[in-house]
């Protein structure tokens, strides 16, 4: 496509520029009194149609050795062969034609004798020669530097998509490792609970199996994964969690990484609820501020740990996921709340 609209550009810059010369001819020849404008247009025409020839006849044996135009030099060295060419043919077909049109009006066209005529011309066609080699040798590395850019891209895609496919696949087996030891914790101690965990971790799972190879997601998918792992956990924390929930109905269709919200919850059970015997309140949110899609989790008694940064497996891998899907775009903060508590937020691009 990109190779096409240039060749028209040519094309028409060509065309351009000989109806320029052709203007400038009749001027001329006006100005200085003629009165024949057929013959500034045939000068000017039959020089167009001679160049149009032989250049066309050397882009067309020189195409195979555009591989070439990263080697300037070999590049050059190719097209200089054809030099003499133009020498040869420009003035013998230009002024052939010439003489031809002039004699079927009956008139002699005249010139300057053959051998300054044959040295003007070339110099002429020298310099022209040397303008067209340098145009199409800027023309050819300017293609092989946007495909250069296109291969880059291709090659980042690709290993952006295979970085994100690990990403994703690490986080399921990593999840499932931790609810199946929440099940386990309850199996000989309360079996009915351990029962009722076992069937929201299948529906959590099916939610998982849906998403596929998936990154991106609708909020509303990854909000069923979620509440399906905050009712899991909920069953197992009965009498020491509430959960609030406050999303925005009209966000459910905006495409989100696809299990980026049930680390950070997990984050939540695993760092505070687990550690508490009192209530611990979380709240999950899900807003819109202008062009930014606002994903909030927090609670009223965490603090954080470490660096305060997030370094579990879950934060970092979102972390990494939203660095190759948005770049810039996207933010992932935890922030300590006063007096206590956490908040993990997610900032995304969204559409107005």
């Amino acid at each position: 496509m990109l190779r096409s609209q240039t060749r028209f550009l040519l094309i028409v810059a060509w065309l351009l520029f000989w109806v320029l010369m052709v203007s400038t001819a009749l001027q001329e020849y006006a100005r200085d009194g003629g009165h024949e404008y057929w013959k500034p247009i045939l000068w000017e025409t039959s020089s167009a149609f001679t160049c149009t020839v032989l250049l066309m006849v050397q882009r067309h044996l020189t195409r195979k050795y555009d591989g070439l135009i990263s080697s300037p030099v070999r590049w050059f060295a190719r097209q200089l062969v054809f030099l003499p060419m133009y020498w040869i043919l420009f003035t013998p077909i230009a002024f052939g034609i010439r003489h031809a049109i002039y004699a079927m009006n009956g008139e002699i066209y005249t010139h300057t004798p053959w051998a300054q005529t044959f040295l003007y011309e070339d110099v002429k066609i020298t310099v022209f020669f040397t303008t067209f080699t340098g145009i199409v040798f800027g023309v050819l590395s300017f293609h092989a530097m946007l495909e250069e850019k296109l291969r880059v891209a291709r090659a980042n895609a690709s290993l952006r998509e295979a970085q994100l496919l690990r990403l994703s696949q690490q986080m399921q087996p990593h999840f499932l490792f931790n609810a199946l030891n929440t099940i386990s914790s309850l199996m000989y101690s309360d079996v009915q609970r351990a029962d009722a965990m076992l069937v929201q971790l299948s529906d959590v799972l099916r939610a998982t199996l849906d998403v596929g190879e998936r990154h991106l997601v609708p909020l509303e998918t990854e909000l069923r994964i979620l509440r399906g792992y905050a009712a899991l956990m909920s069953e197992r924390f009965a009498d020491r969690v509430s959960i609030a929930w406050d999303i925005d109905e009209s966000l459910l269709g905006i495409e989100v990484p696809v299990m980026s919200m049930q680390p950070l919850l997990e984050n939540v059970f695993k760092h505070t609820v687990e550690k508490r015997r009192q209530l611990t309140a979380i709240s999950i949110s899900a807003q819109r501020q202008q062009d930014t899609l606002l994903l909030r989790i927090e609670d009223d008694s965490g603090t954080l740990q470490g660096d305060g940064t997030g370094s579990g497996i879950g934060v970092r891998n979102l972390r990494e996921r939203l660095a190759a899907l948005y770049g810039e775009r996207a933010a992932f903060d935890l922030i300590q709340l006063s007096p206590a508590g956490v908040r993990a937020e997610v900032r995304l691009p969204c559409a107005s």
